[in-house]
């Protein structure tokens, strides 16, 4: 049973004190890192969040001695004592307390602790599973807790940034009505409305919205948001967007405003100076460099088109896609000739996995002998042409891939990142943000046989597009952009549509009748009849804008209490069956193993 600290005030944090403090009474207050019993001395390590201080107890102390030989790993202590610099010898300089120590002269055991079922210890190895279902102990890790301390950090700088540059911080409901946004709404029934439900919000996109026709010209929220939608490492069924909307406002507007943020939190939570303005490239330009709309700039092997090159080889795997409208593309793996047979096998299965058939390739050794999965059907010429399309020099990889466009960018952009990694060029401290510009407003879904927004059914084309709509809705660009960093989208956005006969057209493209939209979108809809500003925003995602600054590789690690891939909680088993009387209360019944409850 453990103590009271009734009389006890903690007047500092462990880390806070110094060797100026030597001399001096002081109570702190914490959890037991580690003890050790050397028979007439014990020392304790004493931890809080802002680090850890070493407690000494002797065998002069008699009962306070005694009790203090009982302390063992997370038990939670309060003690007075007085602050002692250690013996040089003893200096531990790995410690930002390591030039003192307590000596303790009143003991408080305020809580035991059974032995914790994961090592409450810096970059634990502990599986996640279990991590998570005791994610109260695995948040005690320092680790975590400076991931967390760096999430509010960046919230207050957002707060703070935002409100310097004229923004107001305002909420949007939580409950609201189900719209289509691309991915599954997540439900709540309503008691008081049988057969109806309520939405959670997968954005505040149209709040938002109407905030600009009601006004307030520059809105900011910290947003709860929410997709139901299966999980990867930087997906979780709830998710935070610094969500922003601007009036009266053009797309350099909204990307000034929103690189000055990003320079402003890495300078004040990192402390680390980013120039600006950040690159901007079209979507088409980084897709044809890149093969990705979300490129990793840190480094070249840049997508080359041989299309031309090879339409009339005689490699008929090259001449097929040529021929049906797709394309050959090659980037050149500097220095990696090396790779063994094997190595290149794993590359080949790399761009399988993305739907391309497969990879040709041609290796040139430190002597400039040439191998490849294809010389064979080339004449000398044609090897030669390829070769000096793609800038090869003794000791490169050449990877080629033919397919339709689509599937080429994709294959060739994902195995450009494979190879970086191999390679170990991937460096973390290099921060390269990127905006990709000018989007498609459609793209086409050939399941359905229409086109379908790119991004919402409010982004607004680019004016000097507008005419294609009815002719080559396909070309049609967008204003749209993603802010990239380091191959991370990290947020985006666009201009919205502000006319009436605009968003009309926008609609009917996408297949949406009067009836349709007027049911799905009408409140907005109704609202642009009464005078509309010309206006646009974006959003951050908060949890990979951390998961990057942090240097952790899953957004879990900087969510406090996250979901696992099949969106559950292993902590407290969410979700889970409820009581038959609420089901009954909100007019539902739950179909289970063939049997109605």
């Amino acid at each position: 049973m453990g103590e009271s600290i009734y009389g006890l005030t903690r007047s500092h944090k462990c880390a806070e004190l110094t060797s100026a403090n030597i001399g001096e009474t002081v109570t702190v207050m914490g959890w037991v890192q580690k003890q050790r019993n050397l028979g007439s001395l014990v020392f304790v390590d004493l931890r809080d969040r802002t680090g850890i201080l070493q407690l000494v107890f002797t065998d002069k102390d008699g009962e306070m001695f005694n009790k203090a030989k009982t302390i063992r790993s997370e038990y939670v202590l309060a003690v007075v004592g007085t602050v002692a610099a250690r013996a040089p010898e003893a200096v531990n300089a790995k410690m930002a307390t390591g030039e003192i120590e307590i000596n303790a002269r009143e003991l408080r055991i305020l809580s035991s602790s059974e032995t914790p079922p994961i090592y409450i210890e810096e970059n634990s190895e502990v599986n996640e599973i279990t991590r998570l279902k005791y994610r109260y102990l695995d948040l005690r890790r320092p680790d975590m807790q400076r991931n967390l301390i760096l999430r509010h950090r960046v919230a207050k700088v957002a707060r703070d940034y935002y409100d310097d540059n004229g923004f107001l911080e305002v909420e949007t409901p939580i409950l609201i009505k189900s719209t289509p946004e691309g991915a599954r709404d997540y439900l709540v029934p309503s008691r008081v409305h049988p057969g109806k439900f309520f939405a959670l919000p997968q954005s505040p996109q149209l709040y938002k919205q109407l905030l600009m026709v009601s006004g307030f010209d520059r809105y900011f929220q910290i947003a709860k948001c929410f997709r139901d939608e299966d999980l990867r490492a930087d997906r979780q069924p709830e998710f935070t967007q610094i969500d922003i909307e601007m009036s009266f406002v053009n797309v350099d507007d909204v990307l000034t405003v929103n690189e000055g943020f990003v320079k402003r939190v890495f300078k004040e939570a990192l402390g680390i100076e980013l120039k600006t303005p950040f690159l901007r490239m079209p979507y088409a330009e980084a897709m044809e460099r890149f093969g990705s709309d979300k490129p990793d700039i840190r480094f070249g092997m840049e997508l080359v088109n041989v299309s031309e090159l090879v339409a009339d080889c005689g490699f008929k795997v090259f001449t097929d896609a040529v021929a049906n409208g797709g394309s050959v593309r090659a980037i050149n793996a500097k220095g990696c000739a090396k790779f063994s047979r094997k190595e290149i096998d794993a590359l080949v299965e790399v761009v399988r996995t993305y739907k391309a058939k497969g990879m040709a390739w041609i290796s040139i050794d430190g002597n400039n002998e040439i191998k490849s999965s294809f010389a064979k059907f080339m004449t000398e010429d044609e090897m030669k042409a390829l070769l000096g399309a793609v800038q090869a020099e003794p000791g490169d990889l050449i990877c080629f891939v033919a397919d339709k466009n689509e599937v080429v960018y994709d294959a060739l952009g994902q195995l450009r990142l494979e190879v970086a990694r191999k390679l170990d060029i991937l460096n973390p401290e290099d921060y390269n943000f990127l905006w990709v510009t000018e989007f498609p407003l459609f793209e086409y879904d050939e399941e359905e046989g229409r086109y379908a927004a790119k991004h919402h059914p409010f982004t607004c084309p680019m004016d000097e597009d507008v005419a294609l709509l009815d002719t080559e809705p396909g070309k049609v660009r967008a204003k749209a952009y993603d802010i990239v960093l380091n191959g991370v989208e990290l947020g985006g956005g666009s201009i919205r549509i502000h006319m009436q006969e605009l968003q009309a057209k926008m609609l009917e493209m996408l297949g949406f009748t009067q009836e349709d939209a007027n049911r799905k979108f009408g409140f907005l809809l109704d609202a642009f009849k009464y005078g509309t500003p010309p206006h646009g925003g974006m959003a951050f995602g908060l949890d990979r804008m951390i998961m990057l600054m942090a240097k952790t590789s899953s957004i879990r690690d900087v969510i406090a209490f996250p979901k696992v891939q099949n969106a559950s909680s292993p902590m407290d088993n969410a979700p889970d069956i409820v009581d038959g009387k609420q089901l009954e209360e909100l007019h539902i019944d739950v179909i289970k193993e063939n049997t109605l409850y």
